[in-house]
């Protein structure tokens, strides 16, 4: 194992550098940047300004021409723009070497601070999201299987798989008109994640609080997920119960809780037991942005998205670095765990 863990280790620096590096260049030669956005807003405000009533004795409105050479250089030089490509990329990487990640060019605060800030809110959806696919998903799986081919099994199948033909996006829609006062009724709060009054009732009420708030935005992050977890739960068990030892067990007079629970669940388990840091990722990286926006959430896919529309490179290469990373090494714990709880699987042997 210890041999496999390294080689995968080694690997991860290459992945993440060519991934990197693939999204520094498609951004340079992307249109506009952070200096062309500061002139754009300027413009409009000049433009504005030049737009009202100008009292008497004021001299004619100059400001629509735009900002002068020497004032766009000094915003290049401020965002590090005066220097090539290729040195702002070394740059760029020995900030992500050091997790020092840069400042924000428009938040006036440090990008890995402002990660930080924001990385709770995003756990949280991704945590609760996977946690509450998992306990509907294997039950439900298991009973798929033992009831194969009957009305149950065909109900189920249509009612999750019609979940995952809808958007997260357009579900998170469709609560907030239901149960956020988007015209039906009222009975969940329609942005963040705790009250304003909330920190000062008791840790109770808080907790609470933050509870009342995640139904909502959980329920849009997990409707498209129980699918192919369950279908994946299913088709385990089904092609686990067909096996000889189960046939054996069964002629030894083992009851039917004591077949599947005790010899099947072991086995059929396996697969999506050890990945669930995959399932995590894939639901967080997937479903956390357009859910973020649309319920006002401050994690990190609202603060990536935002950066995009400001052009604050900083931020966007700064969540693109953490995101990166953290699914190489969740890809690698997943890995980890399929050995640890099938020791007949080798990874290291394949090479």
């Amino acid at each position: 194992m210890i041999p496999y863990l390294l080689r995968r280790l080694a690997l991860l620096v290459p992945t993440l550098f060519g991934i990197i590096a693939l999204n520094f260049i498609v951004v340079q030669f992307a249109p506009g940047g952070p200096v062309e956005e500061i002139m754009a807003k300027l413009h409009h405000q000049t433009q504005g300004e030049a737009a009202a009533p100008m009292p008497q004795n004021t001299r004619r409105y100059q400001g629509a021409q735009g900002l002068d050479a020497a004032s766009e250089a000094q915003l290049r030089r401020q965002f590090g723009f005066d220097k090539p490509a290729w040195q702002r990329f070394l740059i760029m990487l020995r900030d992500d070497i050091t997790f020092h990640l840069g400042q924000s060019f428009f938040q006036s605060a440090s990008v890995m601070s402002l990660i930080l800030q924001r990385l709770p809110v995003s756990i949280s959806l991704g945590l609760w999201s996977t946690l509450i696919v998992y306990l509907v998903s294997i039950p439900l799986g298991i009973r798929k299987a033992v009831r194969d081919g009957s009305r149950f099994d065909l109900w189920t199948s249509l009612i999750i798989l019609a979940g995952y033909a809808v958007p997260g996006f357009l579900f998170a829609i469709l609560l907030i008109v239901l149960l956020a006062g988007g015209g039906v009724v009222s009975l969940f709060p329609l942005r963040g994640l705790l009250s304003g009054d909330a920190a000062h009732e008791g840790v109770l009420a808080l907790i609470g609080d933050y509870a009342w708030h995640m139904v909502l935005p959980t329920l849009a992050m997990t409707v498209g997920g129980f699918a192919s977890l369950t279908m994946l739960v299913k088709n385990s068990f089904l092609d686990e119960i067909n096996k000889l030892y189960v046939l054996t067990a069964r002629a030894k007079g083992a009851g039917e809780a004591r077949v599947l629970y005790g010899h099947v669940f072991r086995n059929a388990m396996l697969l999506v037991i050890a990945g669930f840091p995959q399932a995590f990722i894939a639901i967080l990286f997937t479903s956390a942005l357009l859910v973020e926006i649309i319920f006002s959430l401050n994690g990190l896919g609202l603060l990536g998205f935002q950066a995009i529309l400001q052009r604050d490179y900083p931020i966007m290469f700064g969540t693109l670095y953490v995101y990166t990373l953290a699914g190489l090494v969740m890809h690698i714990i997943g890995d980890l765990l399929y050995m640890a709880v099938d020791p007949r699987i080798d990874f290291a042997a394949r090479g």
